[in-house]
């Protein structure tokens, strides 16, 4: 008879966060680019903002590999890099468009759904597992990706969307 699968909980976070790790660095590499692409200020300086965020929160991942006594390594995260794909198509197809920014605001929030999502399983299970320290960082995160995406729907709300019209 096989042997049942023995992968645990514990299992799973560590392959989420080398997964969250790898999407927070490709969206790092990203930004620079999308940021040239931007007409608004107040776009480009959300965007800013959020890259300095994302320094932070790749920090953060950094502690929690450490406290898991694991090196912090990626895996290539799928999902992150097709947005990302996508985000750079409506930069291509909506280039000097009025509906540019709307279009990279759009890209922007799929991202940051993915990221709300994982962060949010990520904290969880860390509860779950009794890594508190571990959890209070991913809340830490949880948090600025939210306001990061309050802020892209305000921001899109405000001008992107009327402009785009």
């Amino acid at each position: 008879m096989p042997m049942a699968n023995q992968k645990t909980l514990e299992d799973l976070f560590l392959d989420t966060l080398k997964d969250v790790y790898h999407g927070e660095k490709q969206a790092l590499r990203a930004y620079p680019r999308i940021v040239k692409t931007i007409d608004d200020d107040d776009l480009k300086q959300a965007f800013e903002t959020h890259r300095e965020e994302t320094e932070g929160q790749i920090e953060r991942l950094d502690q929690i590999f450490e406290m898991l006594g694991k090196p912090a390594r990626g895996k290539t995260c799928e999902a992150v890099q097709g947005l990302i794909e996508e985000a750079k198509e409506v930069m291509s197809d909506f280039k000097g468009s009025p509906a540019l920014d709307a279009g990279v605001i759009a890209a922007a929030q799929a991202i940051e759904h993915y990221e709300i999502s994982r962060y949010g399983t990520l904290r969880t299970w860390a509860n779950e597992l009794g890594m508190k320290d571990a959890a209070k960082l991913l809340e830490q995160t949880l948090k600025e990706e939210s306001r990061t995406d309050e802020k892209l729907t305000k921001l899109a709300e405000k001008a992107a969307n009327k402009k785009a019209a």
